[in-house]
């Protein structure tokens, strides 16, 4: 059984760190999603008979690791699903790229539209015609001699929107050749982590903040013990 790391569980909710080589919900490749994992997790855990529900509310891209966040029973996920698409959900993003940005923090506000056939997103500076709104905030956390670590809020949740956003800023992500990095990273990773997570509990109301530690990797290791 794949090792989950479980970030935050109770009878209603669970979240877990997603590593960057799992996929979220079942492709086309025909691995097996992390929803089956948890799911399993939980068969184990507390000896359950028959199947398990699990909800997914959300996703991240597959080579993009962090906090996905899952719902234990249907009452969980109705009211999870309401808070995404109304943005109660402030997510936290890090990503490590190898341009310093021009300036120090900034707000992106770009239209992006998908191309299907190449799973990619464009992003153009104006409204164009098939492009969502997208927009997210940036700020530049800490400095190494060949990287930078910058910290995300996005405020919508479009198709690859960070990558994209600050790929067209002049920032690619680390191992992000889809957006112009010059090189992958040896484990098809990106350096793109979902970092935190902070909502009202949909059963309990009470404020939750949950947050992921970055993979066990040589520049996350440097940036982590430099940010604390």
């Amino acid at each position: 059984m794949n090792q989950i790391e479980v970030l935050y569980e109770d009878n209603h909710i669970i979240a877990v760190n997603k590593r960057p080589s799992d996929i979220v919900q079942g492709d086309k490749t025909g691995d097996t999603p992390l929803s089956d994992f948890v799911k399993q997790y939980i068969k184990e855990k507390y000896n359950k008979p028959g199947d398990v529900f699990i909800g997914t509310v959300h996703r991240i891209d597959r080579p993009v690791s962090g906090i996905v966040l899952f719902a234990k029973t249907s009452k969980a996920l109705t009211r999870l699903n309401q808070m995404f698409q109304s943005k109660e959900i402030q997510k936290t993003y890090w990503a490590v790229v190898k341009n310093k940005p021009q300036n120090i923090k900034g707000n992106l506000v770009h239209y992006l539209k998908k191309n299907e056939a190449k799973n990619m997103s464009k992003a153009f500076d104006k409204e164009t015609p098939g492009a969502l709104r997208s927009e997210l905030d940036y700020e530049l956390i800490i400095s190494s001699d060949n990287y930078h670590l910058l910290e995300i809020n996005p405020h919508t949740g479009r198709h690859h929107q960070i990558r994209v956003q600050l790929s067209k800023m002049g920032c690619p992500i680390k191992g992000d050749v889809k957006y112009g990095f010059d090189r992958g990273n040896k484990d098809a990773s990106i350096h793109l982590h979902a970092r935190k997570i902070e909502f009202i509990h949909p059963v309990k109301q009470e404020k939750i903040v949950i947050i992921a530690p970055p993979p066990n990797e040589v520049l996350w290791r440097e940036f982590l013990k430099r940010v604390g």
